[in-house]
């Protein structure tokens, strides 16, 4: 990717305004997981380092456009001043004269944290006016929240109509990289994995992939509707009936494309999906009419691990089994380890979606992987080959933007 990257400003004496995701749960007026914010002190710290004055602006939650005062950042700011060692000020609003006047007061070497961007819905709606009012407390603009970055919001996209130096921070511009890296020039062979409960929100994902991939792995819950397609009894399991059709599609373009299209070839099944109730595992099609499908098998965990441990680049989207229950876990579990291998060996490991991001993270391979993308809509935007705003309205590379004139 050609987007200008914070190495390239001079920020000394700057007040740099960043898109941040601090999008984070809260229990008891604290932050349950630091993950995002620990995520942001590479640029954050960069800025300081280099003498510039952060000014950091985030969404908490949906408010709905009115101020929630349970969904204020006070307890964000808090957290990150543990984690950066020094004082984060939150301002009482994201914009108006008195936060201006704040910034002007800022002493050397502080942080300050815009409150909630989303207790004004003119966030949401990209308005002009907001997003110059948030352009005005900033010199230059850096988007390190790839997370928000398919939304075209006034932090996001709108304020950059009023700004010159548009560049992504350390985070933005390793999703870029890698992202972009994987779908533009992967080493092979190239391995993507789809999960997730349904097709529909993987039928884009699937067909940007075909040109791409040399082997595409399907399970989860989407995989039933293929196993209708191909006429199997699938019992009590999810299925989407009208797209079955769009299953017998992709089947038929994966063999036009001559992309290796592997489905579960056995299937964990249950009366009902909760912990506890007796389980069993049967082949592909012997699913009994009263049961359903809640993970793949040991063979089909078995098989995808083999040419998982084969690939060089490896993108994975979406949960095999219903993860978050132990009992139906063990599939993607297995798959993961086989990731975690794959990345000892020097393949280049992609995890991307939330449930996907959670999954790893709870069986403790996140930091084993080449990289976890912090944006799940996003990075399923990003497969699926759309234009994610929050990127396309970075300024370009100068280089670049030379070559293209």
């Amino acid at each position: 990717m050609s987007k200008l990257s914070i190495t390239d400003l001079d920020l000394s004496g700057k007040r740099v305004l960043v898109r941040v995701d601090f999008n984070v749960p809260l229990e008891s007026g604290q932050v349950a997981d630091d993950t995002r914010l620990q995520a942001s002190l590479p640029t954050i710290r960069h800025i300081l380092d280099e003498g510039g004055h952060p000014v950091l602006m985030s969404h908490l939650g949906r408010p709905g456009g009115t101020v929630v005062p349970n969904l204020s950042l006070q307890p964000v700011a808090e957290a990150l001043a543990g984690l950066l060692g020094r004082e984060v000020i939150l301002a009482p609003d994201c914009v108006g004269d008195e936060v201006m006047d704040g910034l002007k007061r800022m002493p050397e070497g502080a942080v300050v944290l815009l409150e909630n961007l989303r207790f004004h819905p003119d966030e949401e709606e990209n308005a002009p006016g907001f997003s110059r009012q948030l352009a005005e407390l900033g010199e230059m603009y850096v988007n390190d929240a790839f997370g928000t970055a398919h939304r075209a919001h006034a932090s996001t996209e709108g304020v950059t109509h009023y700004m010159v130096d548009c560049a992504s921070g350390f985070l933005m511009q390793k999703e870029l990289d890698y992202l972009g890296g994987a779908l533009a020039d992967p080493a092979r062979p190239f391995v993507a994995i789809i999960g997730g409960a349904k097709i529909s929100g993987k039928i884009d994902v699937i067909g940007n992939l075909f040109p791409k991939v040399d082997t595409l792995l399907i399970g989860g819950g989407m995989a039933f509707t293929f196993f209708k397609a191909l006429g199997l009894e699938i019992g009590n399991s999810i299925l989407e009936v009208d797209r079955i059709e769009v299953a017998e599609a992709l089947l038929k373009q994966a063999e036009e494309e001559d992309v290796d299209l592997l489905l579960p070839v056995d299937t964990v099944v249950a009366s009902q999906m909760a912990e506890g109730v007796p389980i069993q595992t049967v082949g592909r099609g012997q699913i009994p009419v009263h049961m359903e499908g809640f993970d793949i098998g040991p063979e089909t965990a078995r098989q995808f691990s083999e040419v998982v441990l084969k690939g060089k680049t490896i993108v994975w989207n979406g949960p095999l089994g219903v993860c978050e229950m132990d009992s139906f876990s063990k599939g993607t579990r297995a798959v993961g380890e086989a990731l975690v291998q794959a990345t000892e060996q020097g393949a280049t490991t992609i995890v991307g979606g939330g449930e996907t991001a959670a999954a790893v993270a709870d069986f403790g391979f996140a930091d084993k992987l080449s990289h976890v993308s912090t944006g799940g809509g996003a990075s399923l935007e990003f497969l699926e080959g759309k234009t994610l705003p929050g990127v396309s309205a970075l300024a370009e590379k100068e280089a670049d933007a030379k070559e293209a004139l």
